[in-house]
């Protein structure tokens, strides 16, 4: 076999899938087969959930159809991680989650990074008892994996838990541990990645500028949040994101010698929980072949649109939804169909309901205390906000000193006005939303992000309706408003390729 045939079997995906691809093109033997299926480990397929989502349906028989992976980072620092992770030893959290949609094609693939703190419905699931939860609303997505304190998690739960949130059927699931990545990091030698800034904090040390690294160092440039951005769990999937390209990119590059590529696979078998339909290495490597021709420059990360919801996070509709249904339509991003499926009817799938409209206006909602801070500095700005605001029907609204120097827009709350805040979030879908124990009123701070409104021609974040924006974070919720590559703008602006270069656009804030 050619070098460069060779190079077409290896599979562009995420950490978890990536070393498991290189057995594809390993050419092992039987007996390495047998040592690799000791070292997986599945979870029970008795906890996925009895209803779920139907599967995509081929256009003609035999023809190929989407697949979709849930890959899971878990932080347990139980088994060995606590070394590397630091902490007490117990059952994790996902705090690393990615859906993988692979297209019908087999050519193109997009990984959909959901924030940990993302709000969400946690549907029934199953605890070691067999008794199965009630559903509960309102629940941080990483803490699905924590259901039933299962000793390795239950990623189960968490995988009727995104089936629930997107309407896709989830194929597989993968879940890798602290171990696994510093133990792949280092069987390719380290990988190339990029730090914005030098950092130290909790106990993590990384240098500013490019760089490889593998082991410990790996570990924590994945797990760290203090120290970059605004600390937020946003900036660190733009880093993980980053770091999966650059570890595919490495992978490619590596010239698939047996010496290499075997440590490898051993290593990521070693460190992987999955389902039961990936539960042998001849399993895998099937799988694997199956994606032989996506490459590095086919796959693209997007981050759930979201916004603040105080220290929680929020996702934005109808721009979530419109993700949800292009990958359930198997229609790329700017919503071109692949021709191989008829996709997944809008009408079967059960994903959660999208957010309603804001309602009119209470009295008391009317009548409530809104304050209007600028706080960039530019002349005329919070009276154009206010202007905005009263528009929407709220009476008692006044400015407040200037304070200069805000990035972002925060709507602040006493807890007895929270109902306010949610109907001016609309206003300003890329805010923040902060509870304030003891206020009595509602302040907008206006953050560099905001712009002005209609009295200018301009939407609320001050680009001619139908534009591109940069701007972090929340889309309009208005509407999913198409760029002019048809990609819309929710969407777009919370995307990467996976051959973006390393450094670009590495942290939130």
């Amino acid at each position: 076999m050619s070098s460069s045939s060779r190079r077409r079997r290896i599979v562009r995906t995420a950490v978890g899938l990536a070393a498991v691809l290189v057995l594809s093109i390993a050419g092992a033997g039987a007996w390495f087969y047998h040592r690799l299926d000791s070292n997986i480990t599945t979870f029970d397929p008795g906890g996925v959930a009895t209803t779920r989502p139907p599967a995509p349906v081929p256009v003609t028989p035999g023809a190929s159809v989407p697949v979709n992976v849930l890959l899971l980072g878990s932080d347990t620092r139980d088994d060995g991680n606590a070394d590397l992770g630091g902490g007490d030893e117990g059952v994790g959290h996902s705090d690393t989650a990615i859906l993988l949609h692979i297209y019908a094609d087999h050519k193109h693939a997009v990984g959909v990074s959901i924030p940990r703190d993302t709000l969400v419905t946690i549907p029934s699931c199953k605890l070691p008892s067999g008794r199965w939860t009630e559903p509960r609303t309102n629940q941080m997505f990483n803490s699905a994996f924590t259901v039933g304190e299962f000793p390795k998690g239950n990623p189960a739960c968490t995988q009727n838990t995104v089936e629930a949130l997107t309407g896709l059927r989830i194929d597989h699931t993968i879940v890798v541990d602290f171990k696994g990545v510093a133990a792949m990091t280092e069987a390719i030698n380290g990988v190339d990645i990029c730090v914005p800034n030098d950092v130290n904090s909790h106990n993590i040390k990384l240098r500013k500028g490019l760089q490889k690294i593998a082991g410990q160092p790996a570990v924590d440039y994945l797990r760290a949040r203090y120290g970059f951005g605004d600390n937020s769990d946003i900036g660190r999937m733009k880093r993980q994101q980053a770091f999966l390209s650059s570890m595919i990119k490495k992978i490619q590059g590596l010239g698939f010698s047996l010496p290499t590529l075997l440590p490898l696979a051993d290593a990521a078998t070693r460190s992987l929980t999955v389902d039961e339909n990936l539960g042998t290495a001849l399993k895998l490597v099937d799988f694997a072949q199956s994606l032989q021709s996506i490459k590095l420059s086919d796959i693209t990360f997007v981050t759930t649109p979201w916004r603040f919801a105080g220290d929680r996070v929020a996702l934005v509709h109808p721009d979530v939804d419109t993700l949800w249904r292009l990958l359930r339509e198997d229609r790329t991003l700017d919503g071109q169909s692949t021709g191989q499926t008829e996709g997944t009817p809008a009408a079967t799938a059960t994903p959660t309901a999208a957010a309603p409209s804001p309602t009119a206006l209470t009295p008391e909602q009317a009548a409530a205390p809104v304050v209007v801070v600028n706080g960039v500095g530019t002349s005329g700005l919070a009276g154009k906000a206010a202007e905005t605001i009263r528009a929407k029907g709220f009476q008692n609204v006044v400015l407040g000193a200037v304070d200069g120097g805000r990035l972002r827009t925060e709507i602040a709350y006493g807890p007895a006005l929270k109902s306010v805040a949610e109907q001016l979030a609309p206003l300003f879908p890329q805010a923040r939303l902060v509870e304030e124990p003891g206020s009595e009123d509602v302040t907008v701070t206006l953050g560099r992000d905001y712009h002005p409104t209609a009295a200018t021609g301009l939407d609320s974040l001050g680009a001619a309706p139908g534009a591109t924006v940069p701007t972090p974070g929340a889309a309009p919720t208005a509407g999913a408003t198409p760029t002019p590559s048809g990609v819309p703008t929710g969407i777009a602006e919370n995307s990467r390729n996976a051959d973006t270069d390393p450094c670009a656009n590495l942290t939130f804030g």
